[in-house]
Formats: C-alpha cells, sequence, structure tokens
C-alpha cells in the first residue's frame, strides 16, 4: 500500500516527491551545520534568487553580445529593463559570486552583490537578504552552498519554461515550513490548499486580494491558474497585506521571480490596525488568516463589523467579516478556517454566523482532512463566499466581463465532507491529489451552473455534468434546514452516510456468518488469557 501511495504522490507533482529538488534540499540541508532553519531559510532562498536573476541576465546578456553589430549594448540597463528582466551590475552577477565562492571574503561579496542589485533595480528595494558576511555564517559551508545551486539553471528561458526556479523555491519553503514547525508554517499555506481555493473560486480576470498574504502563495498559484486555462497573466490585478516584516520579503521575492506584479503596500503592517488597502474592493479574495488569533482586537466602532461585533479573544469572525467588506458588489471569497469557526457560538459568533447565512452569502462549505499543515494539528474547513448567488444580468458573474454565469442558486448552500480524501506523504502529513482537487472544483463548479474551460478539457465546471447530490460527500442545503440545525455549517451534519454497496447477501445468512465469526474469536480469546495465566503463575505472579 505505500509503495502505490508513494507512486501516486510522485506522479501528482503535488509537492511530495518532486525528484531533483528534493535531491537538492537534501544536499543544502545537509549543509546547514547548526544553524536554525528559520535563520537558514534566508540564506538559502536568497542565494536562489540571486542564481535566478544572475541567470535571466546572462542569457539576455548573450543575446546582446551576439547583436552588438546592429547596435545592441549589452551594458546598457535599459535594454534589459526594456525586456522586463533585472539588470544585474557586474561585482552580482553568479560567474564573477562562484569564481570567489572559497575566499574567507564571499559573505561580504554578496551581500556587496544584494545591496548593488537593489541599488539598480528599485523594484527589489528593502527585499533581498544582505547578512552573508556576518561571523556566525560558516564561509566554508557558504562556499560549498554556492557551488551546489551553481549546477542548477533557474532563469534561462528552457527552465523558466519548466518553471524550475518556482518549484525549488517552493519545494524549499515547504520544507522550511515543516522544518521550523509551527512558527515555520504559519508564512506557508500547502501547495494542494491554496490549489482547492484557486480552482473552486477560479479567479480568471478581475483584482485578488489577500490581506495575510504570507509568502503569496495564492497569488503564485492564482497566475497558474489563469495561465493554465488559457487566460492572459495580466487579466489579473494582485493586492496583498503582510504584517511580518521578514515574510513580507519572501512574498516580494516570490513575485519578483515569477515576474507577477502586486500591491503589497508600501510596508508590513496589521490589516486589523492599518488596512493597507481600505477602498479596494476585490472581485476575488484568497486567503488563510492566522487560525483562533487572540491578539487581534482593535476596537468596537468599524463598518467592517456589520454582521456582529466579533470576539477579542478570537479574530476568526473579524477576518471572516473583513473579507466580505472588501469584495466588490458580485465577488467571491475563499479562505481557510479552523473547523471551530463552522459551529462555535461562544462571544456572539453563533449569532454572527447566523446573520451571515440570513444574508444568504455563504455559498459553499468544504471540510477538509486533518494533517495538512505543517503549523497545526487542528482540523480546517474551506469558506466560499457570495455577495451574490444569483446571476448578473450581464450573464458574466463576478470575475467581470468574460465569465460565464452561474445559476441562481439564492437560499442554498453546498456542503462538500472532504475528510477522507488525501494521501499520506509521511507519518504527519497528508496532502490531496490531482485528482481529489479536481472532484472537489468539479463538484462546486457543477453546483454552481458555470462552465469554465480546464486543463483537463472536461471544463472546470464539468461542463454537460449535472449536480446531484451524494450521501456522504456533498449535499446542496436549502436556508431552511441549516436554519433547522441551528445555523451549525458543518458538512457532515448535512451529507449524511455514505452509501455502502449491497454486497447481495440476505441478512439472516449474513448475521448467523458474523455471530460464528465472533464465537470463535471469544474462544481464542479465553484460550489465550489461559495461557497468559500460566505464564504469570509460573513467574510467581499468580493469583
Amino acid at each position: 500500500m505505500g509503495k502505490r501511495r508513494a507512486a501516486t504522490k510522485e506522479k501528482s507533482g503535488n509537492g511530495a516527491n518532486l525528484g531533483f529538488e528534493a535531491k537538492l534540499w537534501l544536499a543544502a540541508d545537509k549543509m546547514r551545520n547548526n544553524m536554525d532553519a528559520a535563520e537558514y531559510k534566508h540564506v538559502v532562498l536568497g542565494l536562489i534568487f540571486l542564481k535566478y536573476i544572475s541567470d535571466s541576465f546572462e542569457e539576455m546578456h548573450q543575446r546582446l553580445l551576439a547583436t552588438q553589430d546592429e547596435g545592441a549594448d549589452p551594458e546598457d540597463a535599459d535594454e534589459y529593463r526594456a525586456e522586463n528582466v533585472f539588470w544585474v551590475p557586474k561585482e552580482a552577477r553568479w560567474p564573477f559570486l562562484q569564481g570567489k565562492a572559497k575566499q574567507p571574503t564571499i559573505g561580504k561579496l554578496i551581500d556587496d552583490a544584494m545591496v548593488a542589485i537593489e541599488r539598480d533595480n528599485p523594484r527589489l528595494k528593502g527585499i533581498l537578504p544582505k547578512d552573508y558576511a556576518r561571523p556566525a555564517l560558516d564561509k566554508h559551508r557558504l562556499g560549498e552552498l554556492i557551488d551546489l545551486i551553481g549546477t542548477i539553471g533557474l532563469g534561462d528561458a528552457e527552465n523558466r519554461s519548466k518553471d524550475i526556479l518556482g518549484r525549488v523555491y517552493e519545494y524549499f519553503l515547504s520544507q522550511f515550513a515543516s522544518a521550523e514547525g509551527k512558527k515555520g508554517g504559519q508564512f506557508y499555506t500547502p501547495r494542494c490548499v491554496v490549489r482547492v481555493l484557486v480552482e473552486m473560486l477560479a479567479p480568471y480576470k478581475g483584482r485578488v486580494y489577500d490581506p495575510c498574504c504570507g509568502s503569496g502563495g495564492m497569488f503564485v498559484q492564482s497566475e497558474k491558474f489563469v495561465e493554465a486555462h488559457g487566460g492572459r497573466i495580466g487579466d489579473i490585478a494582485i493586492y496583498g497585506q503582510e504584517s511580518n516584516p521578514t515574510t513580507r520579503r519572501l512574498a516580494m521575492m516570490n513575485l519578483a521571480i515569477r515576474g507577477i506584479e502586486g500591491d503589497l503596500g508600501p510596508e508590513h503592517a496589521d490589516t486589523f490596525r492599518r488596512d493597507l488597502h481600505k477602498d479596494l474592493k476585490a472581485d476575488y479574495v484568497l486567503a488563510n488568516p492566522p487560525f483562533n488569533d487572540s491578539d487581534w482586537f482593535r476596537g468596537e466602532e468599524d463598518v467592517r463589523w456589520k454582521y456582529g461585533l466579533p470576539p477579542k479573544g478570537n479574530a476568526n469572525y473579524a477576518w471572516v467579516q473583513h473579507f466580505i467588506h472588501h469584495l466588490s458588489i458580485a465577488g467571491l471569497a475563499g479562505f481557510v478556517l479552523a473547523n471551530g469557526s463552522m459551529s462555535s457560538n461562544q462571544s456572539g459568533e453563533g449569532e454572527i454566523r447566523k446573520a451571515l447565512v440570513e444574508a444568504d452569502i455563504v455559498d459553499c462549505m468544504v471540510a477538509l482532512p486533518g494533517q495538512l499543515f505543517y503549523s497545526t494539528q487542528i482540523p480546517v474547513c474551506l469558506w466560499f463566499i457570495a455577495r451574490k448567488k444569483n446571476p448578473s444580468p450581464s450573464g458574466r458573474g463576478a470575475g467581470g466581463e468574460g465569465r460565464n454565469g452561474f445559476r441562481d442558486r439564492r437560499g442554498e448552500t453546498l456542503f462538500i465532507d472532504a475528510r477522507k480524501l488525501g494521501v499520506l506523504i509521511d507519518r504527519v502529513h497528508r496532502e490531496l491529489t490531482d485528482e481529489e482537487i479536481q472532484r472537489l472544483a468539479d463538484t462546486y463548479h457543477s453546483w454552481r451552473g458555470d462552465k469554465l474551460p480546464s486543463t483537463s478539457g472536461r471544463g472546470a465546471g464539468g461542463e454537460g455534468k449535472k449536480y446531484k447530490d451524494i450521501p456522504g460527500f456533498c449535499k446542496s442545503a436549502k436556508l431552511e434546514e441549516i436554519a433547522g440545525h441551528g445555523y451549525v455549517l458543518t458538512p457532515g451534519r448535512y451529507v449524511g452516510a455514505e452509501e455502502v454497496e449491497d454486497d447481495g447477501e440476505p441478512f439472516g445468512e449474513k448475521m448467523q456468518r458474523l455471530v460464528a465469526t465472533l464465537n470463535e474469536q471469544f474462544a481464542e480469546s479465553r484460550k489465550l488469557e489461559k495461557t497468559i495465566r500460566a505464564n504469570l503463575e509460573g513467574l510467581g505472579y499468580g493469583s
């Protein structure tokens, strides 16, 4: 069974077994010595970033050298900027640095390279790590790491087309999150969870917003989604915010290495205390806010608390209302919350949830399996909010021009119980497979009534498929039914039990057979008990 599962994961490419990325990680991790993962993360990711932009620059540099006769200048920074390639000054180019990797001054040379790159590329200002010269960083191991990263091509056209850098960067982020545990996992949402949100929400066109964006995974997957489904990358505009300055820099690097333009505000800031996108009305909100955050409260008077005052000790419903506040008139939100958000009645949370249900904006609830996150073993769920459940008059739906309309689903909410999905990739971590992610997305889209193109060619909405309730998996419930359950939104309450296939054996015969088996097992148990007691008596511990 273990072998079959491992094979499934290798094939799915969901981040569990990615071949050379894993080998690269093992090699790099061996050089960590006694350095903490949180510290080492910035050493490695900074070098990977540097190698990427240097490769990309070098490819363009060679092209310009070949066309010097036609007036091209290989040392003119504007030539590179015109092609959306970062200009890399001579002292920051990878061949120069790798040639000095064995020198004791290599740390200072890398710091100087980072400073020079930020100086010549304002978009990167303030986001690159510049602490390689510190005495605590073993320069011999740093040189070995440079040689190791030098063995992989990252930024040239061939490797860009395979997204080699993106895969390495993403894999390293996930491994660091795992190594750091709760602390490191706070900024990293597992790729399979992000993909479920993105595939279900289907952000084709419009403004995408994440007010707690961590390392930027939601944005990266949104762009990948648009690209994979034949859309244009420029069709979505990205807005985000992050309160942790170090994590924000990771997000900026994550976007920069992929050429993604995004507005993360002028600096790091707490979303509740200082909303950097106060006037934004987004077509899509995608988010994984901190679970059950108790240190968030900033005041009772707030335009965002339309459905009730969130409790001071838990930010879950503050986040929900913040997301809703920033949605456009036909906007859609998909986000992760702790399972308690679906049923808690503490400190007025039940009343807020009731108000949300009665406002008819809760579109879909998904219960996820456990062990998906590096940062917590708390079971989590996905919420999907729709500001408008009836089709727009233009028939274009939430994403603006070009979107297919949805069916009129007013008074209905879809519940999906996905707790039995996923495969274990190690003793404590689980992942959803490509097929399972597609199944979740198809279920939602067929229920919603949209017919969007997909990479599988079947249509993201399962074009031609008609939605139907599946006992134990999904159920479309009316508002009256939800009210009857006290406005609890746990999918298990609605989907019922999975249908068991009839094996054709008459009930009477089956019971006789089962009772006979049980009697045999009782007899075996009594025999074992006698043997154990005799052994104990032989050791002088009899009754």
